[in-house]
């Protein structure tokens, strides 16, 4: 750790809050399914969860060499770069879990980091190629694949085990799905962690402490699985709640097969460099599982928000990392102004928040139904015992029969 300047500090310091942020922003990726089901209690889910996404920091480092040696020309990169890449990126996933919308922590930081150093350097620092092939291109494809065969995989469920409704039935779904729910977390690690060592990686590069081409230290591994860790820990309750009970209503089936989906795309994908979004993933896993199921609906407004997210996360990123990076231009001063404003906005995020709580306590409330979803499930006959998209049905008890009063008379 030597040759880190007072620059280079904050730059990694500011990263490990990303990293933080991270985690308790994609906790509901491994255990929102896991608590709405009620496999897991919420506080034990999240403390396995930060347990194992410390575990998978260490198991890989192929997605933080494809951000600190591939998307952008490092040579040309300096700490400030990285450090107002860093800034758009935690202000929209501040933003993203205010509202509760589960976008990528992945692409918010991709696109700072992409906005700052067209900002500094100009496009051709940029690898086109490798943000194409590796982030944009697995972006489209992850929720498709995950939601596909977290389809099939609900609908063998369902016909293994048939009409069977034991609770023998449930408890083996729902330990089955503790089980997956461990292995997107390990997967989580593996895959998000490694993101936060990419750049500190890159900046430790940029800031001469490291050669270049060189892989995360030791030091980097461990203190960015530490951060994500206590991130996930904490749970971000409001992102949870919509990817658990917002998106669709999951019976431990689904559930199971959607985590088990969700975890074996994330895993393959950090197991060849994919920088890819498990926010895409799992959310595409959940609704293919809700759909997998007969009478299952999808609640197509909250998707619908989350798509719009989604496509929204590394423009938005990349324009707040480009500004914060000509702020810094103009010395020291400039980046203390870029500093100061990061954490003014998110004490004022903060602040919001706590207008209206979602913790542990209340995360299995449900959203109300959007105006698309009331009408599917209008036409979508539920299975017997079940109830479509959260949306009870009331049979209006028969009327009482009325007499008329001359009628009655004229009887009398």
């Amino acid at each position: 750790m030597e040759h880190i300047t007072l620059l280079l500090g904050i730059v990694i310091v500011t990263a490990l809050v990303f990293d933080f942020t991270n985690g308790f922003h994609d906790t509901a990726n491994a255990m929102a399914t896991t608590i709405s089901t009620g496999a897991l209690k919420p506080k034990v889910a999240v403390a396995m969860s930060a347990v194992l996404n410390l575990v998978g920091a260490f198991l890989s480092v192929e997605v933080a060499n494809t951000i600190s040696k591939g998307l952008v020309d490092e040579t040309g990169i300096r700490p400030e770069v990285i450090f107002a890449a860093l800034v758009g990126a935690i202000l929209w996933n501040l933003v993203t879990w205010l509202v509760g919308l589960p976008s990528s922590s992945s692409h918010a930081l991709m696109g700072g980091l992409v906005g700052a150093t067209i900002a500094s350097a100009g496009t051709g620092a940029v690898h086109g190629d490798v943000l194409v092939g590796k982030v944009l291109l697995p972006a489209v494809a992850a929720p498709i694949v995950a939601g596909l065969a977290a389809m099939v995989a609900t609908r063998l469920s369902y016909k293994l085990s048939g009409d069977a409704e034991t609770k023998a039935t449930k408890k083996g779904y729902r330990a089955g799905q503790i089980a997956s729910a461990g292995l997107v977390s390990l997967a989580h690690g593996t895959n998000d962690a490694q993101k936060t060592m990419g750049i500190i990686t890159l900046a430790l590069v940029a800031g001469g402490a490291v050669a270049p081409d060189s892989d995360p230290p030791v030091w980097v591994i461990l203190s960015a699985g530490l951060a994500i860790a206590l991130g996930t820990y904490l749970g971000g309750w409001r992102i949870i709640r919509t990817m658990g009970r917002g998106l669709t209503d999951l019976q431990p089936q689904q559930g199971f097969a959607a985590q088990t989906s969700a975890a074996t795309v994330i895993l393959a994908s950090s197991h060849i460099g994919f920088s890819l979004s498990t926010t895409h993933s799992v959310s595409g896993s959940v609704m293919g599982a809700g759909l997998g199921r007969k009478g299952g609906v999808v609640r197509w407004s909250t998707a619908t928000r989350m798509a719009v997210a989604w496509v929204l996360t590394l423009p938005a990123a990349a324009v707040v990392g480009a500004l914060a990076e000509w702020v810094t231009g103009f010395g020291a001063w400039g980046t203390a102004l870029v500093a100061v404003f990061l954490v003014a906005s998110s004490f004022a995020i903060w602040r919001r928040s706590r207008r209206e709580v979602i913790d542990h306590n209340n995360v299995n409330d449900v959203e109300p139904a959007g105006v698309v979803t009331q009408a599917i499930a209008a036409v979508t006959p539920p299975p017997a015992g079940t109830v479509a998209d959260g949306l009870t049905a009331t049979i209006p008890a028969p009327a009482e029969p009325t007499v008329n009063p001359s009628a009655q008379s004229r009887v009398a």
